[in-house]
């Protein structure tokens, strides 16, 4: 049986110590130390047990419906699963100036018109420099979002707790600094702290918050891992600079679909929504050799893009490989089948391929219109059907087979649409050798130096 411990307090500061003294440590007092019963130690079993919970059927788990409000904009919406749901947390991630604060501004502009309660957080921008961004924005709509510009979390929480927005946007959450801890802003504890903070206050009071956060260099978001989980939907905002097409992509969503995605145009008065992609994207597609259609899907949205390929000898070893739009390492495993199986080596030759129109695809069904572009580029044979460029999709595998993507259906109806056809698909035809003797008029032979 374990004995029953005592500590030795001081009567004049209250120090404690395990053991008799003359003098307390702490206060220097001479024969101030009196003997106590220390306190007895927890009993986790017992805590345990007393805790313990009854288990529900899922069946008798009663689920609320959720009433989402409606950003204004249809390919937000899209992308959110139907809008924005009351007390959820969104993050929205991109570079800089790829247009997060713009997009947020426009939500916020179009659920105060119709009579939400609104508010905008700004840690790293002054309130005169928002409303001359809010001035050029969805014909000056934005002029009557409320605005503070704070860095202090407590006080951002506060703000919360008085005015009790339905929808509040917070740029951006690592600029945000809780003076209870010693780190610097956007450190890993700080963002920890700041994120948990405003996820009990938007529970607790039902306001949607959209967090607008930090990217690294790779792209990725910045700050703890535990940011993305703690969130009900990361969104992802991507597109070049140097192009005026963005796009929006849901990474995770807990009330939605991760399928979809939203294509954006900037301009000087903000982001407007293209609603018609394909026509955008191939509207200028050329005929030249190492140019062809690809019939891509974003989500459930069918979608056609121009993938564009230029082969070239090279005097460098290795040779280049410079990809654009499409996954390095998907290009690389094509480049191979193509050496492999289709008699196509580009081993002394520079490889170039590119996705019109600053867009990104990030599915199989674009090796096809890889293998197409790079063979129609090294072979200078232009790739056209009736006039028009050649549309094509589909998977290849390693052993030079052609294998069925998903909704091929959709794919074939947007590319009559435009009056692409035939087209070239795994249906039609079962291995690459096959689809480049169809394409190019002849069994394919090796690159042209």
């Amino acid at each position: 049986m374990a004995r029953a411990t005592t500590v030795h307090v001081c009567s004049a500061c209250g120090h404690e110590t395990p053991r008799w003294a003359g003098r307390c440590p702490g206060c220097g007092e001479w024969n101030t130390l009196v003997e106590q019963a220390a306190a007895p130690a927890p009993n986790l079993a017992r805590q345990r047990a007393t805790s313990a919970v009854r288990p529900v059927a899922l069946r008798d788990v009663h689920a609320d419906e959720h009433r989402r409000l409606s950003t204004g904009i249809g390919e937000l919406d899209n992308v959110l699963g139907g809008g924005i749901v009351p007390g959820s947390l969104v993050l929205i991630g991109g570079s800089p100036g790829i247009g997060k604060s713009t997009l947020t501004t426009m939500a916020l502009a179009s659920l105060c018109a119709e009579g939400r309660r609104t508010l905008y957080v700004s840690a790293e921008e002054s309130a005169a420099q928002i409303r001359l961004r809010a001035q050029r924005l969805a014909g000056g709509r934005a002029l009557d979002v409320p605005v503070i510009a704070e860095t202090d979390l407590h006080t951002v929480l506060a703000t919360l707790e008085h005015e009790r927005p339905d929808v509040c946007v917070i740029d951006s959450v690592q600029a945000l600094h809780c003076a209870d801890l010693t780190s610097a802003a956007g450190s890993v504890a700080q963002v920890r702290e700041a994120a948990d903070g405003i996820m009990q206050v938007a529970k607790r009071l039902r306001i949607a918050v959209l967090l607008v956060g930090h990217v690294t260099k790779e792209g990725a978001l910045a700050g703890p891992r535990v940011l993305e989980h703690l969130v009900d939907t990361v969104l992802q905002f991507e597109g070049e600079h140097e192009r005026t097409y963005r796009t929006v992509r849901a990474v995770k969503n807990r009330f939605g679909s991760t399928n979809e995605a939203g294509v954006f145009e900037m301009r000087d008065d903000g982001l407007a929504e293209v609603l018609d992609a394909s026509a955008r994207f191939i509207a200028d597609a050329t005929h030249a050799p190492g140019s062809v259609v690809l019939c891509a899907m974003e989500g459930s949205r069918p979608m056609l893009v121009e993938v564009q390929a230029l082969v070239s000898s090279s005097e460098l070893v290795p040779p280049r490989r410079v990809v654009a739009g499409l996954d390095r390492n998907r290009v690389a495993l094509v480049l191979a089948v193509l050496g492999r199986h289709a008699g196509i080596g580009l081993g002394a030759s520079d490889v170039f391929v590119n996705v019109v129109g600053g867009v990104r695809v990030d599915e199989p069904g674009s090796d096809l219109a890889v293998a197409l572009a790079v063979a129609s580029a090294a072979r200078r044979v232009a790739l056209t059907s009736d006039g028009h460029p050649l549309a094509c999709f589909g998977e290849l595998g390693l052993t030079g087979e052609l294998r069925v993507v998903a909704h091929a259906d959709r794919r074939l109806a947007e590319a009559r649409r435009f009056g692409l056809g035939p087209v070239l698909a795994p249906e039609s035809h079962r291995s690459l050798r096959a689809v480049l003797a169809a394409a190019l008029g002849a069994q394919p032979a090796a690159a042209a130096a």
